[in-house]
């Protein structure tokens, strides 16, 4: 099973990357801000919980997460490997990631960062905001306070994956095509290491 982290700041085009990757390499996409999002549309007690901390551009609570996680990872049934969206944002996160997988004997192959520079970041999630409609991508103060809570309290999970030898940064300043082609080539790197070991 051949599973990817595919991180990077808010509005780096993770979401659209996953996609395209999941259907290119058979993978299933797991966003936890598609699920945490799907959970405030139904206004439930998580949703609404949610639904407070996203507004402030503030994380959900590890345990939270790790939970939603875990229950995706043991109902997927017979899949190629996963593609992580939006997980893992904290150190905690990673190393409960890596607990899980393992119960599986399973692992992270490749955690690939995409890179972005803060203006065009907060261009990307104001421009999403008016096509979309979510309050949190419309308030510029609130997507600062994101990108600052991601280089704050997120940014460090890079580190973790640089000490296992498994963290590739890819530019994302190009066009969506451009960008999934440097992805790809990483991703079948990997998967040609994989398959020789």
């Amino acid at each position: 099973m051949f599973n990817i982290v595919l991180f990077g700041p808010p509005g780096a085009g993770k979401g659209t990357q996953a996609v395209k990757l999941a259907v290119a390499y058979n993978l299933e996409h797991l966003s936890t801000g598609d699920i945490l999002r799907a959970e405030m549309s139904k206004n439930s007690p998580l949703g609404q919980k949610v639904k407070n901390l996203i507004e402030k551009g503030e994380l959900v609570p590890d345990e939270t997460v790790i939970s939603i996680i875990g229950e995706k990872l043991r109902n997927a049934g017979n899949v190629v490997g996963f593609i992580f969206d939006g997980f893992p944002r904290t150190v905690e996160q990673a190393k409960a990631l890596d607990k899980m997988l393992a119960d599986e004997a399973l692992e992270i192959a490749v955690m690939i960062t995409l890179e972005v520079e803060e203006n065009e970041l907060i261009e990307r999630i104001r421009l999403r905001g008016e096509s979309s409609g979510r309050t949190d991508d419309s308030d510029t103060s609130i997507i600062k306070n994101r990108i600052r809570v991601y280089n704050e309290q997120t940014a460090t999970v890079a580190d973790y994956y640089k000490n296992q030898g498994k963290y590739v940064p890819v530019s994302n300043m190009g066009t969506i095509d451009e960008t999934f082609s440097l992805l790809a080539s990483e991703i079948d790197r990997r998967l040609q290491i994989a398959i020789k070991s």
